[in-house]
């Protein structure tokens, strides 16, 4: 039995990849074996059933047309994860009248007034290595807990916590080193 999830698991990375890489089949058969999944957070996130369903098509829309930029086949789930509730999010804000935010990453750049640092910080956070971004990018960004990001990445919350701290360092040398 092992050794089929493993196999079911090899076929969901290369059917990831090959999407990724621009096969529209393998986009296709993607979206309609991680539907349920996506319905599934939607119906955690969003605040009413309509909500979730509205999410679950934008999401599946934005996930379609993005495919191409996720970084790491191994990060789907996370990639995924979060334009789900980002979409929920979204409705939650177009319902109390606060309409179309600036989307991914305000939570942090909002604390920086400069343009130049905005551009700094991304551009430290893009060079992180992909399991400490999405470990930065998660906590950070999307507000979760290091329970959350642990249960997310499937790794334990001490791994969890180590990322975070770990991705926050490298950051902090990025614009020490870049600053100067």
């Amino acid at each position: 039995m092992h050794d089929s999830h493993a196999e079911s698991e090899a076929r969901k990375y290369a059917l990831i990849a090959a999407a990724r890489d621009g096969d529209k089949a393998a986009v296709e058969q993607l979206l309609v074996i991680f539907q349920p999944d996506a319905r599934r957070i939607a119906y955690t996130e969003c605040a009413s059933s309509a909500d979730a369903e509205d999410a679950v098509q934008e999401s599946l829309l934005l996930m379609y047309r993005r495919i191409g930029t996720l970084r790491a086949v191994a990060s789907f789930s996370t990639w995924m994860y979060s334009i789900i509730r980002n979409e929920c999010r979204k409705l939650v804000r177009r319902m109390r009248g606060q309409g179309q935010s600036a989307g991914l990453g305000t939570v942090i750049l909002d604390y920086h007034s400069t343009p130049e640092l905005h551009s700094d910080l991304a551009a430290a956070i893009q060079s992180l290595p992909d399991k400490y971004r999405d470990a930065i990018l998660l906590r950070d960004f999307h507000e979760h807990s290091i329970i959350e990001i642990a249960e997310q990445t499937r790794i334990s919350r001490a791994a969890a916590k180590s990322r975070v701290h770990r991705g926050r360092e490298m950051i902090r040398e990025y614009l020490i080193d870049y600053g100067e």
